[in-house]
Formats: C-alpha cells, sequence, structure tokens
C-alpha cells in the first residue's frame, strides 16, 4: 500500500533492460531491497503539484483580507515548543475493495511541548459546540485542567488503533509518574473521510500513528490533504489541515511596556456544505455552486495553543470562541457534524509536578482577555480558510472527485464584491 512506484515507467523499463544485460542476480537483489525499504515509509505527501493553479498558495497570497497580525510561520508552531508531524497514506485508485482502497487518510500528531518536555503536562480546556464526534480523553481534562500529552488527529474508524498506539508509543518514550504508576487517557479526535476512503480498510497502523510523533517539528507545516486531513473535504471542496496564528500585545497602561503572546490554531477542516462558505464576508460558495454529497456528514477538530499563562476555566473559554472563527466561514455546526475543540497554554511549566505542597501560577485577568479572545477567533477563520486555498483537487474511492477551491475565481469574487487587499 504504501510503495512508491515512478511515473516515468519507461524510463524504469529501460533501465530493468540495461541491468538485466549486465547481472540479473544483482538486479534482483537491488529491486529487492529498495522495495523492502520503500513499503516501510507511508507516503508523506501527495504527488507534486502540476499546476499554478494548485501551487501552495496560502489564503493571504490571494488577497483576502485578514485580521490581524500572524506570526514568524502564521502556524500554530509560532507558539514556542509547539510541534506538528504527520503520516500521510496514498494508494490506490478507482472501485472501492474493502481492505484494499483506494486509501485516502493518514494521521496528525501535535505535541504541545515538543519531544523535549513529554512529560510536563499543560493546562488545558475542552469545549463541544456540536457533539456527533469524538475526542477521548477530554473527560480527565474537565475534572484535572490538564492535557497530559499529544493531541492526535486521524479519521472516524482509527481511533482505537491511534488511541491504543499513542500510548505505546508513551511508553516508550516517557516514565511513570511520579507515583510509579504507567497509565495514560490520550487524546484522540476524528473526523469521517469516508467519501475518498476505504474508512472500513482500517489502513491506519501503530507504525504510522508512531511515524507522526516522531516526525513532529516546529517551523513551517503542511497544510491541505497531509495527515488525517488527507481525505477530508470542507463546504464540498477539498479540506482538511489548515493553520494560522496571531501575535497579541497587552499593556497595562499606556506607559508600560507590552507584554507579547502568541495564539496558534489548527484545524482539521471536514464540514459545511457549499452554499455556506464564506471568505472575508464574501459567499463565495453560492457563487461557485456544486454539491459533494446531499448531506453534511462531516466534522471540523480546532486545537488552540497560546503562550500566554492562562488557566484550565480560561482555556475553555478560549476554546468556546473558536466556534466565532468557524461562524465567519458559513457554518452552522449541523446535527451531523462534530465540531470539538481544544485549547492548551504553554505557560506555567512544571504545574503538574506533584512534589511540590504549593505551586505558585501565572495567570491573565479575565477583564484583560479580550485581545486573546481576538486572536482566536480571527486565526480560526484564517486556518479554515488556508485548509481550502492551500490544497488540490482530490479523486478517492469509486472515482468519487473533490475539486480544491479555485484560486483565480476567488480573486474575481473578492474583487466583485469590493474585498480584494
Amino acid at each position: 500500500m504504501h510503495c512508491f512506484i515512478p511515473e516515468n515507467r519507461k524510463a524504469l523499463a529501460r533501465l530493468i533492460f540495461l541491468m538485466l544485460k549486465k547481472s540479473t542476480s544483482i538486479l534482483l537483489i537491488v529491486l529487492v531491497l529498495v522495495l523492502d525499504a520503500r513499503a516501510r515509509e507511508p507516503q508523506k505527501s501527495l504527488p507534486a503539484r502540476s499546476t499554478n493553479e494548485n501551487a501552495t498558495v496560502r489564503a493571504r497570497d490571494l488577497g483576502i483580507p485578514l485580521e490581524g497580525t500572524p506570526g514568524k510561520f502564521n502556524a500554530i508552531t509560532d507558539v514556542p515548543g509547539v510541534e506538528v508531524g504527520y503520516t500521510t497514506l496514498i494508494s490506490g485508485e478507482g472501485k472501492l475493495e474493502v481492505g484494499k482502497g483506494p486509501v485516502r487518510t493518514g494521521v496528525t500528531a501535535i505535541l504541545p511541548r515538543g519531544h523535549e518536555s513529554l512529560n510536563d503536562p499543560v493546562y488545558a480546556g475542552f469545549f463541544s459546540l456540536n457533539g456527533n464526534g469524538e475526542m477521548t480523553g477530554t473527560t480527565w481534562i474537565e475534572e484535572s485542567g490538564f492535557l497530559e500529552g499529544p493531541v492526535v488527529i486521524t479519521n472516524t474508524h482509527s481511533v482505537g488503533v491511534t488511541r491504543d498506539a499513542v500510548i505505546a508509543w508513551r511508553i516508550k518514550h516517557g516514565a511513570a509518574d511520579k507515583s510509579g504508576y504507567w497509565w495514560s487517557l490520550p487524546v484522540i479526535a476524528e473526523t469521517w473521510d469516508g467519501w475518498l476512503n476505504d474508512v472500513n480498510g482500517f489502513h491506519v497502523k501503530p507504525e504510522n500513528v508512531a511515524h507522526a510523533l516522531d516526525s513532529a517539528h516546529g517551523g513551517a507545516i503542511e497544510e491541505g490533504s497531509v495527515g488525517g486531513g488527507t481525505g477530508m473535504i470542507c463546504y464540498e471542496f477539498k479540506g482538511g489541515n489548515g493553520t494560522a496564528s496571531r501575535k497579541v500585545d497587552i499593556k497595562e497602561n499606556k506607559d508600560a511596556a507590552v507584554h507579547s503572546f502568541t495564539v496558534g490554531v489548527f484545524v482539521q477542516a471536514n464540514c459545511g456544505r457549499r452554499p455556506q462558505l464564506t471568505i472575508a464576508g464574501v459567499p463565495i460558495g453560492k457563487e461557485i455552486p456544486g454539491e459533494v454529497y446531499k448531506e453534511e456528514s462531516g466534522s471540523i477538530i480546532i486545537v488552540v495553543a497560546t503562550d500566554a499563562p492562562l488557566l484550565p476555566h480560561q482555556l475553555k473559554r478560549l476554546a468556546r470562541r473558536a466556534s466565532l472563527g468557524l461562524a465567519r466561514t458559513g457554518s452552522v455546526s449541523g446535527n451531523g457534524s462534530g465540531d470539538l475543540f481544544i485549547a492548551f497554554s504553554t505557560a506555567n511549566a512544571g504545574a503538574a509536578n506533584p512534589d511540590p505542597i504549593t505551586h505558585s501560577v501565572e495567570t491573565i485577568p479575565n477583564d484583560r482577555m479580550d485581545p486573546i479572545f481576538t486572536a482566536v477567533v480571527q486565526a480560526t477563520e484564517e486556518a479554515i480558510a488556508n485548509a481550502l486555498v492551500d490544497n488540490q483537487t482530490m479523486t478517492g474511492r469509486d472515482n468519487h472527485r473533490v475539486d480544491a477551491l479555485p484560486h483565480d475565481r476567488v480573486r474575481e469574487l473578492l474583487k466583485k464584491y469590493n474585498r480584494l487587499r
């Protein structure tokens, strides 16, 4: 399923012919080694984008007037310490054969403090806008106020294997808690990719989850049809992963020094009907009509990260504000949509350490949180736009085709509605 097959078959055939003339035995050994090595590695990205329309372009590149000031990478990884990794599984085409494919799925892993601080939990809050979905481990977050490991996102029918694989990975890379117990309630979230993917084929394996965790990194990250977002559909255009960030400056008074923080958002976007799609106030979905399926069957997972020192109840307030960013893009959070959001803060390192009897922690007063609320709303809206813009058309199971959002048409509509930046 994961083998890489060269597109230039004529060149490959010519190479094999020449090698056969020299040494059949050497050729066979080389082929076995190459195929075995390739088979062990998942495909990590889509084939190279071949047209200008499908080039790597983000929402701001189209001139979409988006509010707020992004961080360096305009990504959740602008929050210091946050790392993101993917495993992308793409193979097969044509008629669905359950267990064989076509496969259009994957895994996304978000590490709040990166690999260096796996055993230092972060304060967190959870919010369900509509609960037709799954995010495991949130009961303990609500109870304890801590997120104690990575957030991992995949497809609906791979939650179980992903959960078990994360526990195994933590055992391999972590340690027992201070009391000597080995236990884990990992956070695994999902959206449904069954329109494009053989979702009942259970193609996500433990090694795919481990690869996403192991490969997590900071800096610039891919968007669109990668990782858990590979087979997703958003507003009946090709959807998937998107991310954005905002810088937040807060002053105690006009003469005081500025306190600077970052808010980052990551989405796995798989929600909405075409007529709902709105970008920067422009009714894009109504202007570009189309239909993929008869009723909404998608969801959206939103992860909010910040280095602002916030307590769990404040982070729950942040998670709620993701709803407003989602609403700006047109969603009504339909009955069939699992709209589940989690927010965490990387401040207050060591706050979960049970050795001290008490801890001194920092927090921002509620009365000063409005700029952070604003950042969450803005970054959520842009992350969803990026998931649509930085993407390409995909054909999956039973030749189901989902078109990418057409960049030129979007620019025309922004100009028509006087919204082009």
